[in-house]
């Protein structure tokens, strides 16, 4: 199986949001394991040279979703649910000790920032899209990080988090999830303004939690079972 323009071309289009497409495709099972990855085709079917293709193919590896393999070229990676457990399980306790850390050292301004940020969301429970929601929640996140402030921690996460983001915007396509998510979202965010940093760890890590165990019910569903492999992305 070989990447074709059958989409046909679309044009300007930049590095992320190539890269957004390509491992989406990969995730939702579009793109299966093993599928090689034509440089030509892909800049064809997205309207740019080949450049920013190379530079997406780099992306896409980095977050384990695709390979390098001699006389191949790019193929698409074996995604296991292992692998994903593993990394949801550091995603979890990262996120974990920035929510704390945030609880005790963010600003009143950052509070009053997040609380609007949330409230300011529900609409797009009712009405938004599931890429929407998903810029909702990453900037939700992305404010707890930087309230933590915690320049480690914040960069291990947000390393760990781009390595899972299409597994996580996938569980937003699953029935109900944005709902859940913001509800979820509700009772980090009463933690936080209530002073109570034990409770918004406890509070981030079951939310990260139910995060892994929603990416990896949309992996199972929409991709065939697979073993182990050395393209596995835990060897990533």
């Amino acid at each position: 199986m070989t990447l074709t323009s059958a989409e046909g071309p679309r044009k300007g289009k930049t590095v992320d949001t190539i890269v957004h497409t390509l491992a989406d495709d990969i995730v939702s099972g579009k793109l299966l394991p093993g599928a090689k990855l034509d440089a030509k085709a892909v800049a064809e079917r997205f309207g740019v040279s080949r450049t920013p293709i190379r530079e997406t193919f780099g992306h896409l590896a980095a977050m384990g979703l695709v390979t390098h393999r001699p006389n191949r070229g790019v193929i698409v990676a074996t995604l296991s649910t292992d692998s994903l457990n593993y990394l949801y399980e550091a995603m979890a306790e990262l996120e974990a000790s920035l929510a704390r850390l945030a609880t005790l050292r963010m600003s009143r301004q950052q509070r009053q920032a997040l609380e609007k940020l949330h409230k300011n969301s529900i609409h797009l429970v009712r009405d938004g899209t599931s890429d929407e929601y998903d810029q909702f929640n990453q900037d939700f996140h992305a404010l707890i990080f930087q309230a933590a402030q915690s320049p480690q921690l914040k960069q291990l996460a947000e390393a760990t988090r781009t390595r899972l983001a299409p597994f996580r915007r996938a569980q937003f396509r699953m029935t109900n999830r944005m709902s859940k998510s913001w509800e979820e979202h509700d009772a980090i965010l009463s933690a936080i303004l209530a002073g109570d940093a034990d409770g918004a760890a406890r509070l981030m890590r079951s939310h990260v939690q139910t995060v892994s165990a929603m990416s990896a019910g949309f992996v199972a569903e929409h991709l065939p079972r697979q073993e182990h492999s050395d393209e596995d992305i835990a060897s990533r």
